[in-house]
């Protein structure tokens, strides 16, 4: 079975609206180094993480989080 990998859209979202990434990480409550780990792929967020991110770009989750093989 192949690993499962979960890609995001994080930096391109957050970049499109302009905002840092400390900025973003004050408005949903973590550090600048967990955004830097998100959007790296390093970090996989909580489910209460990634709905706060979905609820900050108000969009779907799954338009964010994608799950690759």
């Amino acid at each position: 079975m192949k690993e499962k990998i979960i890609k995001n859209n994080v930096y391109t979202l957050r970049s499109e609206r302009g905002v840092t990434q400390q900025d973003f990480a004050d408005a949903i409550g973590v550090t600048r180094q967990t955004i830097i780990a998100i959007e790296k792929g390093n970090y996989t967020p909580s489910v209460l993480l990634a709905l706060q991110i979905a609820q900050y770009f108000k969009k779907p989750v799954e338009e964010i989080f994608q799950i690759t093989k």
